[in-house]
């Protein structure tokens, strides 16, 4: 099942750049100056307030799981013909497929583990045996090519590395 993107916080704003998480875990940029240029914003289009004026572009609220602009407002019809107005705001799921990760708030727990068992001396398969996982699974986690479980890494850290893990929150 495709799980349907959303943003669940604003991290910070630079420029036209939007910091977001996202509700798959991942810390996205979202370049929306980039993104003016390749929608050829121009005069008269809804963009075009938050496009020109960092200030207005800085009202964006973060409203059922997308960006959205109060200050810019839509005037259309409901199916039933009255007129409407809604806030602009933007898909959440082109906003994910049209930004960057983040690599700032990455956590870097695959190269934490590859140092740590290089360190040690052991090899991806040593360490799969003593934690009870695969080869093949080890190389995922060490290149980021896979998510994990909290109970899987403390098995490959405690048991098969005979370390103790130590989890902060800063």
């Amino acid at each position: 099942m495709r799980t349907i993107r959303r943003i669940i916080k604003i991290h910070g704003i630079e420029g036209f750049r939007i910091y977001c998480l996202f509700n798959n875990g991942e810390s996205r940029i979202i370049d929306f100056k980039k993104l003016f240029r390749e929608w050829k914003v121009k005069k008269g289009d809804p963009e075009w307030p938050i496009s020109r004026s960092e200030s207005e572009f800085r009202k964006v609220e973060l409203i059922d799981g997308t960006l959205t602009w109060k200050n810019i407002e839509i005037k259309g019809e409901n199916d039933k013909g009255q007129s409407v107005t809604y806030s602009y705001d933007v898909d959440p799921i082109m906003l994910y497929e049209n930004s960057d990760l983040d690599e700032s708030r990455k956590v870097q727990i695959g190269l934490m583990i590859k140092q740590a068992r290089s360190d040690m001396g052991l090899t991806q398969e040593e360490l799969a045996q003593r934690s009870g996982t695969t080869k093949h699974y080890i190389s995922r986690v060490e290149n980021n090519k896979t998510g994990i479980e909290l109970s899987t890494l403390i098995r490959i850290i405690e048991g098969g590395l005979g370390k103790r893990m130590k989890i902060s929150i800063h």
